[in-house]
């Protein structure tokens, strides 16, 4: 499984958060798709730093919950008129968004509670995990005629952490007279090592 794509050149290297860029990847309308997704889905998110950091670890989790869903329905319900899915993930904007694109038409109704049905609840998880997370899902036509099923979460962002002293302040010090030095208090270290 070969992803395409990847992120536009960031001048002066990468900032605090995750790369923005778009991938995609295509594999074939059978079972073993499935896993195959889910893990280039996960390498790609820890080589974009979505992975890896307790701050993104629901993320993540959610993401390859989504990820696997979709991919077990395209395979399930349109290998028949999809013999190829296609796969792509996009991050920007403070969001991350997964699909699952494929060729046949039907479009699924399971984006909506049927309390009467005893299977088909994977679309139900990933709109629940969409929603728990402050994200969205749907399902768009392609030009094609086929269908686009799709998950968008935000990316958490990290609360700033209180600046750490410096030397200078780390220690409470006494006054000494005007132009002198200042001096520790009894038992601590100077703060310029002096």
């Amino acid at each position: 499984m070969q992803i395409s794509g990847g992120a536009p050149s960031a001048p002066g290297g990468t900032g605090p958060g995750p790369v923005e860029g778009v991938w995609r990847f295509a594999a074939p309308s059978q079972e073993s798709s499935v896993p195959q997704a889910r893990h280039a889905v996960r390498d790609l998110l820890t080589a974009q730093g979505l992975a890896g950091r307790p701050l993104y670890e629901d993320l993540l989790q959610g993401l390859l919950l989504i990820v696997s869903e979709l991919v077990t329905n395209a395979v399930k319900h349109a290998a028949v008129l999809s013999p190829q899915i296609v796969v792509e993930v996009v991050i920007g904007g403070g969001w991350v968004r997964v699909s699952v694109e494929d060729s046949h038409p039907y479009r699924p109704k399971a984006l909506h509670n049927d309390h009467g049905r005893t299977g088909g609840r994977g679309l139900l998880l990933v709109k629940a995990i969409a929603q728990e997370a402050g994200g969205a899902c749907d399902v768009d036509r392609t030009v094609n005629g086929g269908k686009v099923v799709w998950a968008s979460l935000p990316i958490p962002v990290a609360r700033m952490e209180p600046a750490l002293p410096s030397p200078a302040s780390a220690y409470p010090v006494l006054p000494g007279p005007a132009g002198a030095p200042e001096r520790p208090l009894p038992g601590r270290p100077a703060p310029y090592g002096g």
